[in-house]
């Protein structure tokens, strides 16, 4: 990459589903293969659309995220890659992942096609070891299916692997996640997500919450803690609330999420950070493909936000990250003191969910389960830090701008 390129990631949402999961809140439409070759014409057509004003950028990550993307297809998974690479400027390294569930990946052949078309990372929704808790989530696999699957991404040649897990699960013990996690791990990917589970609004699982047996605050508390230390033994290391990978494996796309790092996403639901505008399209694949081939308006919100306007964003994201946030990093890109904000991290790093090395702070495993208290406070603490300089100008002192 030349000094002069910008770094961009490309999202590429792939709404498809073999079926809607319990849990699921994201824009997926099961049920609906006959829309994948209108979709992926429209979705060329706006790859294509957007690439001038990508023209400065040198992209060195893609994700195609989804739904089910690996449900796509390899012929046609393979016509957006060969897409991206013609109208965008991919850096030779460049990280290409691939969201998939394991019944849609079990043949190997199909997964060395996708590797030879420029696929080298692989997302694989496990969820579970145990087949009775993949059934309460609805997901439509096994786990002798993600085994398979496993076997497969490697017999292809790929050497990059992401597997997702969920713990919390309606009946699960701390026991029962144990088991997953260890017979995960067993699989040597390397990469690991663990999410708690979240019951959305809407969702299967919402209908029926009162009926579920969930664990409790402290068993979840329980199932983290233990997970952060067993990957911590197995050689894993965490770089995110729920992320974690060997060395030099950490998803380098999802950082740019946390490092407020540009990026533009394609196709309904998608957003995008770029050229200091968040913007996103609407959920709805029958507009969205309508608007892509009459040129009409596809947006469903778009905000500018100014560089040094991001001080809140930086807060909420960096303090996901183990890197944490950095007192000379953030005075410097917002012109900002950093004193209210190492006030409100010595009072948490005096109890053990806090720790600074020199002028970085991030939080500890127990930080994490109460980061959004953590992270609330520290935002309080910047909203009177502001306040009080406005009305420092307000009263015709200046001395606090310097």
């Amino acid at each position: 990459m030349k000094k002069e390129d910008k770094p961009l990631g490309l999202y590429i949402h792939i709404p498809f589903c073999k079926s809607k999961c319990a849990y699921c809140d994201f824009y997926s439409l099961p049920n609906a293969e006959k829309q994948m070759n209108r979709y992926t014409a429209a979705l060329r057509a706006h790859l294509a659309e957007t690439a001038p004003c990508a023209a400065a950028y040198l992209a060195d990550t893609v994700y195609f995220g989804g739904g089910t993307p690996s449900y796509l297809g390899v012929r046609r998974l393979k016509k957006l890659l060969k897409t991206v690479r013609k109208r965008y400027r991919l850096s030779p390294g460049a990280e290409i992942t691939l969201e998939a569930n394991p019944e849609s990946l079990g043949d190997w052949r199909k997964v060395r096609a996708l590797r030879k078309a420029g696929f080298n990372r692989i997302s694989l929704g496990v969820q579970s070891a145990n087949d009775q808790e993949l059934r309460e989530l609805g997901r439509p696999h096994t786990f002798a299916q993600a085994v398979d699957a496993v076997g497969a991404v490697r017999r292809a040649g790929i050497g990059n692997l992401s597997l997702d897990l969920i713990y919390g699960l309606p009946n699960q013990t701390l026991a029962l996640w144990q088991r997953t996690l260890n017979h995960a791990a067993a699989l040597e990917p390397e990469h690991i997500s663990c999410y708690g589970l979240k019951i959305e609004e809407g969702t299967p699982l919402w209908k029926r919450q009162a009926t579920l047996d969930l664990p409790d605050d402290d068993a979840q508390a329980d199932m983290y803690l233990w997970t952060v230390e067993r990957l911590a033994q197995l050689g894993y290391e965490q770089y995110e609330i729920s992320n974690f990978a060997r060395p030099g494996f950490a998803s380098r796309h999802n950082m740019k999420y946390w490092m407020l790092h540009e990026y533009a996403g394609f196709g309904p639901g998608a957003h995008s950070d770029l050229g200091d505008v968040r913007y996103a399209f609407v959920r709805d694949l029958d507009a969205y493909c309508r608007g892509v081939r009459s040129g009409g308006n596809i947006l469903s919100e778009s905000e500018s936000i100014p560089p040094r306007e991001r001080d809140v964003e930086y807060l909420m994201l960096g303090l996901r990250t183990a890197a944490g946030i950095e007192r000379r990093e953030f005075e410097n890109r917002f012109r900002l003191s950093f004193d209210p904000i190492q006030a409100v991290m010595e009072t948490f790093c005096g109890s053990g969910h806090a720790v600074q090395a020199g002028e970085r702070w991030r939080l500890t495993p127990v930080g994490f389960l109460v980061s959004n208290q953590i992270i609330g406070q520290a935002l309080d603490a910047l909203a009177n830090e502001k306040l009080r300089r406005m009305q420092a100008v307000a009263s015709g002192d200046f001395r606090i701008l310097k």
